[in-house]
């Protein structure tokens, strides 16, 4: 890889690095602050996660366009206002209807991720793909090894403090992306039209007309809907049903962020050379199953770290390893239309995991969330094993 771009990518590991370090501060207090504060239901509380995400399943794909238009950067740092704004919206929230606004603008912000990695997909080689998927999922991780810690230890001192914290992270990104990240294409969409649209059928038929692209973008929406299943219920068990501390939630979560940043930044590419993006895949599907089947019997707060980082090197596995498969797979004069489509279908899983989430927690047991979610990731495995190649890097054509 070249030096230039690999300077690039640092510059794009950081800036999404310091995004995430924000991100991560909301995410183990999130929940808490919405039942102890607000008096939010737990279905509530799944819709308001669930908010963030469908914002995105609407704008990933449009603002995929947008940057294969006007260029990856100007998406990048505009996003980056909109996050900092719902953060500082946040930290004066005192109503549901004022804290789900402050969501609703954080999705649109952070519907960015798909232009991140078709930035990605632009400085490097189909064969460096996945390892640049990495560096995005390795800033996730690591943003979510110091954000959660950081958040929990602010919250003791108010949560809007973290709100506030969480907005001077996001700005500092910005700032440090306005000045050190270049554009990543070269030629520019120019005389193309943006068409605006809630969802782009004529894109969705494209994309999921290519058998390769089409079951890959469907083992990614099953894998990150069962993850989802946790977004809003994880924090809520802890507090509810294990009794947890903002810090110990925070600590959990910082965890779950080191194992996968060391995973995706130090393993992917070793092992998919050794085993096989099939084998990886595999493996990584099995360790979420254990992870999230498990974490209602941990027991104690050991039990559920040692529980939370098997599901920890599942999930750090598997997110920057399909979108990388997704990209080979993708034309290259259409990555950010087409991984911004993937990362839409993310969302949408996103939008239904909390949702399931927050309902079987509140009417059928806190345990249901995550049982259920681990059923669904045995379901993954099982059409995993039989549709995907063993090859080092293909899918089964005649899915």
């Amino acid at each position: 890889m070249a030096t230039k771009n690999k300077a690039s990518l640092s510059v794009i590991f950081v800036t999404i690095f310091i995004d995430l370090m924000g991100f991560g501060i909301l995410i183990p207090i999130l929940p808490t602050f919405a039942s102890k504060e607000l008096g939010i239901s737990d279905f509530g509380i799944g819709t308001i996660v669930a908010i963030f995400s469908f914002v995105q399943f609407i704008f990933n794909p449009m603002l995929g366009r947008l940057s294969d238009k006007i260029g990856r950067r100007p998406v990048i740092l505009s996003t980056q206002l909109l996050t900092a704004a719902s953060y500082i919206i946040f930290a004066f929230s005192n109503s549901f209807l004022l804290l789900f606004i402050s969501r609703l603008i954080a999705g649109l912000g952070g519907s960015n991720i798909g232009v991140a990695q078709a930035y990605i997909a632009d400085i490097t080689t189909k064969e460096d793909r996945s390892k640049g998927m990495g560096v995005i999922g390795a800033a996730f991780g690591l943003g979510f090894v110091f954000g959660p810690v950081i958040g929990a230890l602010l919250a003791h001192y108010g949560y809007h403090i973290a709100g506030f914290a969480s907005a001077l992270f996001t700005l500092s990104a910005f700032a440090f992306a306005y000045f050190r990240l270049p554009e990543s294409i070269k030629e520019k969409k120019v005389h193309e039209k943006i068409r605006i649209k809630l969802f782009d059928l004529q894109l969705a038929r494209q994309v999921l007309s290519n058998p390769s692209l089409g079951f890959l973008i469907i083992l990614l929406f099953l894998i990150i809907f069962s993850i989802a299943n946790i977004y809003g219920t994880f924090a809520l068990l802890g507090y509810k049903y294990y009794h947890f501390t903002d810090q110990q939630t925070g600590m959990l979560f910082g965890i779950t962020g080191l194992l996968g940043a060391v995973v995706q930044a130090g393993f992917i590419k070793t092992l998919s050379h050794k085993f096989g993006e099939k084998n990886v895949v595999l493996i990584g599907i099995v360790f979420m199953i254990f992870g999230l089947g498990l974490l209602p019997f941990g027991g104690n707060f050991a039990g559920v770290a040692f529980v939370i980082s098997i599901l920890a090197v599942g999930s750090g596995i598997l997110q920057p390893i399909i979108p990388g498969m997704i990209s080979k797979y993708a034309p290259e004069n259409q990555q950010g239309a087409t991984l911004g489509f993937s990362t839409s279908i993310s969302a949408l899983a996103r939008v239904l995991g909390p949702l399931w989430g927050g309902f079987s927690y509140g009417f059928l047991g806190y345990q249901y969330p995550f049982v259920t979610g681990a059923f669904l990731t045995f379901i993954t495995l099982i059409f995993a094993f039989f549709m995907l190649k063993s090859e080092r890097s293909g899918v089964a054509q005649d899915v």
